[in-house]
């Protein structure tokens, strides 16, 4: 036999080879896939080690979120949220904190002035330094046992917003207040619309109008109102950003969270999560806000939490969701 000959041999048998490897591996990662939920979910499940096993084992994924604001040499936490994912049912919730409520252990009628201005939760933030005591005193109010917390400087939602070509958005009313100190500029109509970075910004930032009006009573006024929209514009933007056409804008999205997003999550943490955040529906989603009012006391504005119905909101959202899954284990 010719050298010629040996070696188309030897190349037909190396190619056998790789296409048999290739066809079985493929069916391996379709199986797998399969038992990991199908479409790509399943799939980024399979890629990340997944196996029938994984989903049971994984608990709600519980974090503080808080939007941070402000420049290099001073941050504020303008908005805390306290979210939770449950990866069994594919249901999340969410829960506003409005930034001046109070969690000092003194009685707020008999503190003096600087103790309550300095135990607002935004002020208990304290530039980022302090974000272990923003976890104790949110645990401290709400009962639940938070360990892992996101900041995110809340020009990355700006960016986030160009990165996915903007959200379609219905603006709840008009919108137009000014503060050049700030550089703060709002013009919204309201009514439907697609929002863009620059729009997004003015939409989350809007408290009141230039003439002293603001959202209606019955939408919540001023920084209640002003949380229902971040809470709904969120929803709106995660509903975007889950759209299949996204995964070309991928590496603009990952710039955006590397260089805007501080987390004590670990890496293992976020690629067992991932796969079933990504087959998340929106409509899976409940949202509330921490129940109280705001009074006046001590010459200092304050939000106190209603503790009755705080357990009631803190067990729809989360401690509801985690009996129904005991319930449904116990069936199977």
């Amino acid at each position: 036999m010719s050298r010629r000959k040996k070696k188309m041999g030897f190349f037909k048998k190396f190619f056998l080879l790789l296409f048999i490897l290739i066809i079985g591996f493929s069916a391996w990662f379709i199986y797998k896939t399969n038992i990991n939920g199908g479409g790509l979910s399943g799939a980024l499940a399979t890629i990340a080690g997944h196996d029938e096993n994984t989903l049971e084992e994984l608990g709600n994924l519980e974090v503080l979120i808080i939007g941070e604001s402000g420049d290099d040499t001073y941050k504020l936490a303008d908005t805390i949220m306290v979210a939770s994912f449950c990866p069994k049912t594919k249901k999340a919730s969410l829960m506003s904190i409005p930034r001046d409520t109070y969690v000092g252990t003194k009685n707020m009628y008999t503190a003096t002035t600087n103790y309550l201005a300095s135990y607002k939760i935004n002020s208990v933030y304290r530039n980022g330094t302090q974000i272990d005591e923003v976890l104790n005193s949110v645990n401290y109010i709400t009962d639940l046992n938070l360990k892992n917390y996101i900041i995110i400087d809340t020009k990355a939602l700006v960016k986030l917003v160009d990165a996915i070509g903007g959200v379609t958005f219905n603006v709840p009313i008009d919108m137009k207040y000014d503060d050049p100190t700030q550089n703060l500029h709002i013009d919204l109509k309201a009514g439907e619309q697609l929002i863009d970075g620059d729009k997004a910004e003015q939409l989350l930032r809007f408290r009141h109008n230039n003439d002293g009006t603001t959202y209606p009573y019955e939408y919540g006024v001023q920084d209640i109102g002003r949380m229902r929209t971040q809470r709904e514009f969120i929803s709106a933007t995660i509903d975007q950003l889950l759209e299949p056409e996204n995964i070309f804008n991928i590496n603009k999205i990952l710039n955006v969270v590397f260089e805007n997003v501080k987390t004590n999550l670990d890496f293992n943490t976020i690629k067992d999560y991932l796969p079933y955040v990504v087959g998340f529906d929106i409509n899976n989603l409940s949202t509330d806000m921490l129940p109280g009012e705001s009074v006046y006391c001590n010459k200092a504005w304050l939000y106190k939490h209603d503790e009755e119905k705080t357990k009631q909101v803190v067990n729809k959202l989360f401690v509801d969701i985690n009996n129904q899954i005991e319930d449904t284990d116990k069936e199977s």
